[in-house]
């Protein structure tokens, strides 16, 4: 389904079906509440996924885990707010250096133009002003599918609105923003401090911050009070792949954690920079007058 002319659009990319609920739900909900069309683009079927929930760790679900995940991306997506989910249709690629990554039909090994093309004809039926995928640093996580997330959006981007590009995947549209998304080291250093301020064992070790920190490159923080419900509910729904007893995800009191950094964060890659950061909407500069190019 086409965004209709004169509506706003969010478009999201992501590596694996859960991935749309650690990343960005609360922005998600509360776009989508304002009445933001919301469209999830999940570029796996997640075949490759652990079952880390001990519950359901059982010899049957194994061979059937890219429909049970399927399943779990679509209870997830409803609970979030998204208005349509489209499978790009590739396979999980697998952790890095597992055999997974020799996958002829995986993601990670998929012509790099082709992938592209899939995502341009998305972005063509869609039209949305807004695209929010994976930056080129990931802070040490570079799962090949991630990688390959952010390889195929940025020319998918680009070529969305050129009309000399592949005219038989639809009409020329160019989104007029894209953002990266990331979890801040405000948020992590916030979650450790509340942990040790309740005396619970905090499930950030010393790697954690270790790393080198790309806050200064955030240009965006998006108020999400009220809408932090939806990434923990959105996190539950993929019950097999989340353990409703982790400490990492559900450790703090529920209070608590809707109290710590109540934004979601993010670095715009390509659009007009705002006048003042952090900026505080997606859809700033786009919400009067024309809200994209088409043609």
């Amino acid at each position: 389904m086409a965004t209709p002319a004169g509506r706003l659009c969010l478009l999201t990319v992501h590596a694996h079906p859960d991935d749309e609920a650690s990343k960005g739900a609360p922005t998600v909900a509360r776009y989508h509440a304002e009445g933001v069309r919301t469209v999830l683009v999940c570029c796996t079927g997640g075949e490759e996924g652990e079952i880390l929930n001990p519950a359901l760790d059982k010899p049957s679900m194994a061979g059937k885990l890219a429909e049970i995940r399927s399943e779990e991306l679509a209870r997830a997506a409803a609970v979030i707010g998204y208005d349509e989910v489209v499978m790009l249709g590739y396979r999980d690629s697998g952790m890095e250096g597992s055999e997974a990554n020799a996958h002829p039909d995986c993601f990670a090994n998929a012509d790099l133009d082709e992938a592209v093309s899939r995502l341009v004809s998305v972005i063509r039926q869609h039209r949305p002003q807004v695209i929010v995928t994976y930056p080129e640093d990931q802070g040490g996580y570079m799962h090949p599918d991630h990688v390959r997330v952010h390889d195929v959006s940025i020319p998918a981007f680009e070529r969305a609105g050129d009309a000399r590009y592949r005219p038989d995947l639809g009409e020329p549209w160019s989104p007029a923003k894209l953002y990266f998304t990331l979890w801040s080291r405000k948020r992590i250093e916030g979650r450790h401090q509340a942990f040790q301020d309740l005396g619970l064992e905090s499930p950030y070790s010393d790697w954690w911050f270790e790393r080198p920190s790309t806050d200064d490159q955030i240009t965006t923080q998006i108020p999400v009070d009220g809408f932090i419900d939806a990434r923990i509910e959105g996190l539950l729904a993929h019950a097999t792949q989340i353990d409703p007893e982790s400490t990492f995800w559900f450790g703090l009191p529920p209070e608590v954690e809707r109290s710590i950094h109540p934004y979601d964060d993010y670095v715009l890659a390509r659009g007009p920079r705002p006048a003042e950061l952090p900026e505080r909407d997606l859809f700033a500069g786009l919400r009067a007058g024309a809200a994209g190019e088409s043609g």
